[in-house]
């Protein structure tokens, strides 16, 4: 009996002390391992989610190219919403247009910054788009250029008066408290990079047509 215990000891120590190496060896390894998954879902798990309805689309066309509309008249769109669609004349840049510049816009579209302004504000929009998507196409954006921007309450245009590249940091690169409608485009840079860099390519643009939104504070 003490033999057979003796064989049972042999065989099952090597099989439990290689059992707790790999535990240990999980141990260290797994948060190492979690980091890289989490960086890899940034470029891979995300692109098999399917946000292409997972927003609202409160963008109805109109012909108002006038000088105003009365802020009563206008639906201003929440985060996430779609409310207009942007188009460069010349480019393949033709996109859906979104409040909001987090996944469901641009993986569906571009979208405006949360701490600037829509269009007939009177003041800065500033768009995000990825570069090697929507966005893409503001490599072939030249001065003089035409963006037209339409939305439920009214159509814009704005006239391109400079393209720049510049550090991802770079808070000179636009002016949130300009007190005159703009509107500033930018995507990462390069454009055939994959994931974010530390450049961005900005396309900045005057308004040259469309309605301002008048009755705000009544």
């Amino acid at each position: 009996m003490k033999k057979r215990n003796n064989k049972l000891s042999l065989i099952f120590t090597p099989i439990v002390f290689c059992l707790v190496m790999c535990l240990a060896v999980a141990a260290a390894v797994l948060p190492k391992y979690d980091k890289l998954s989490t960086l890899a879902g940034m470029f891979i798990s995300d692109t098999q989610i399917d946000y292409s309805s997972a927003y609202e689309n409160i963008f109805v066309p109109t012909k108002n190219s006038g000088d105003t509309v009365n802020a009563k008249d206008v639906e201003f769109p929440g985060v996430n919403k779609q409310f207009g669609k942007l188009k460069i004349k010349g480019t393949k840049v033709d996109a859906k247009l979104f409040y909001g510049d987090g996944t469901v816009p641009l993986r569906n579209g571009v979208g405006i910054y949360g701490g600037s302004f829509i269009p007939g504000y009177g003041k800065t929009i500033l768009v995000a788009g990825h570069n090697n998507t929507y966005f893409n196409g503001l490599k072939k954006v030249k001065k003089g250029d035409i963006v037209k921007i339409n939305t439920s309450y009214g159509n814009y245009e704005y006239k391109v008066t400079n393209t720049a590249i510049r550090d991802h940091k770079d808070k000179k690169a636009y002016d949130l408290e300009a007190d005159h409608e703009n509107l500033i485009l930018y995507t990462c840079y390069p454009f055939d990079s994959l994931g974010l860099t530390n450049q961005r390519f900005f396309v900045y643009a005057e308004k040259v047509k469309g309605p301002k939104i008048v009755g705000l504070y009544e």
